[in-house]
């Protein structure tokens, strides 16, 4: 009889003990399985977020930059001089205070660079790219704009806001998912003269996709060009957009977004674009990195450019899902630990029960290595089978583990929220992010790595558990 055969009897005839040692080793391997599979989801789930969000970068005016151009420009056009110089104009003005002077930037000195953005969205790894255009008020002509009844209106603008995108889908508010389209499309680059308005809007003036809304210079309503835009699209928010200033003009229910170089016309600068930000969509985002070098190299006037990194936002969104990684991986170690004292208590109590078998075995001239090895064998044969079984179980298991954890994090985040909702004064409301899906696999990589570990606990505790016994004489041990 091989030691194979001696060591499948002994299991069978010990179905008390050995189902004990199966049920241990199957939780055990379920665990580190589980353990493995959701520290995988939270990366998994931090990439998702992250490309929703927008994985990419951001271009924005560097206002120390803007401010130096405008005190140099200012200086050359000389003091108190009028004039008009590289989009920086000064004029003084004889008021009941006396002589004032009064200075401004037209949109050719604030707007980005056209120039510069698209070599920036020419860098391989870019996939796609928005331009938005600054919050530009207009003059309603043709519908009614939405107020509060209880605001004053006399130092308000009496307008609505203007945002041109060049792909309306990119704009921030729209990756985040703050902003969706109730009825029709958004507005796109190949896009003239369209808009895409809130429900609010849409609702208080009967306004339907297909309609044409009119717009002109608030300066002068009466005096100045009137443009149209046709409605493609009507929008909802999931919460208020925060007011860029005070005043209803500038209330999220009047914003109304529309292709890139409309906001210019009603606004009088027809031909001069005012471009505040620019974003640039990483199409991998394994690629990250290489791809923020790449566009660091551009040669493009960096000093004029702040140039943001959107792992902010990513950092944001999948902090949960951060904790998430760091609990999977404490899981672990906390059952690689459990598992091993249970493990060494289990064949602990197994060599105690064989110790007149193997006092005779090793009276009879066997050698305490092969006594060791048949309780070893015995345990690898019923830890083989355990793990085969946690394996077929692993990823229904893994799965509802996961999102347990996912949920824990939220109810945590909600309660940390509610208590510190007194603390801190906000005129808006938050976006709530939310988490739709947890996506959880059993690999082939992490099936290796949970077997060759619970491999490793079943040697060492069985190794710990028999030198407590074997270490002993044959006449020691037959008189216990």
């Amino acid at each position: 009889m091989n030691s194979i055969q001696r060591a499948w009897r002994s299991i069978v005839r010990k179905p008390v003990k050995s189902f004990l040692l199966f049920l241990t080793v199957f939780v055990i391997s379920l665990f580190l399985t589980a353990g493995m599979a959701s520290k995988n989801a939270s990366i998994q789930t931090q990439d998702t977020a992250r490309q929703a969000v927008g994985a990419g970068f951001r271009l924005d005016c560097n206002e120390t930059n803007r401010s130096r151009r405008v005190a140099e420009i200012s200086e050359r056009i000389g003091e108190g001089k009028e004039g008009s110089l590289e989009g920086v104009h000064q004029k003084k003005m004889e008021t009941a205070y006396g002589t004032q002077w009064i200075g401004w930037t037209d949109n050719s000195f604030d707007s980005l660079r056209l120039s510069d953005i698209e070599k920036l969205a020419a860098v391989e790894g870019i996939s796609d790219y928005n331009i938005t255009t600054c919050a530009t008020a207009v003059h309603p002509v043709n519908f009614d704009r939405i107020e509060d009844p209880d605001n004053d209106q006399t130092k308000d603008l009496g307008g609505v806001t203007l945002l041109g995108n060049r792909k309306m889908e990119l704009y921030s508010q729209v990756l985040s998912g703050n902003i969706t389209i109730q009825e029709g499309r958004m507005a796109t680059a190949d896009d003239e003269d369209v808009c895409v308005i809130s429900k609010e809007l849409a609702g208080q003036g009967g306004l339907k996709v297909g309609d044409v809304l009119k717009f002109n210079d608030y300066h002068d309503p009466e005096q100045s060009p009137v443009y149209e835009a046709r409605i493609v699209g009507i929008y909802e928010t999931k919460q208020y957009m925060s007011p860029l200033m005070s005043g209803d003009t500038f209330r999220s229910e009047n914003v109304i977004f529309t292709d890139l170089r409309f906001p210019e016309k009603p606004e009088g600068e027809e031909g001069e674009p005012c471009y505040e930000h620019a974003y640039f969509q990483v199409g991998d985002v394994k690629q990250y990195d290489t791809v923020k070098k790449a566009m660091e190299a551009v040669e493009i006037d960096w000093e004029r450019y702040d140039f943001i990194d959107r792992n902010g936002d990513y950092a944001t969104m999948s902090s949960n899902f951060k904790d998430l990684e760091k609990i999977s991986g404490l899981f672990i170690i906390v059952t690689f630990f459990a598992g091993f004292i249970l493990l060494y208590l289990i064949f602990l109590f197994w060599a105690r029960n064989r110790s007149r078998e193997s006092g005779i075995l090793i009276s009879l001239g066997l050698g305490k290595g092969n006594v060791l090895g048949q309780i070893l064998l015995e345990a690898v044969l019923i830890a083989v089978l355990a793990f085969s079984a946690s394996v077929l179980a692993g990823t229904g298991v893994s799965k509802a583990f996961a999102g347990y954890l996912v949920n824990q994090q939220e109810e945590q985040a909600e309660i940390q929220k509610n208590m510190d909702a007194d603390k801190v004064a906000k005129n808006f409301e938050e976006s709530e992010q939310t988490v739709t899906d947890v996506n959880v696999s059993v690999t082939k990589e992490m099936v290796a790595v949970c077997g060759a570990g619970t491999g490793i606990l079943v040697i060492m505790s069985v190794g710990m558990a028999g030198i407590v016994i074997l270490r002993k004489k044959p006449m020691e041990i037959l008189s216990e």
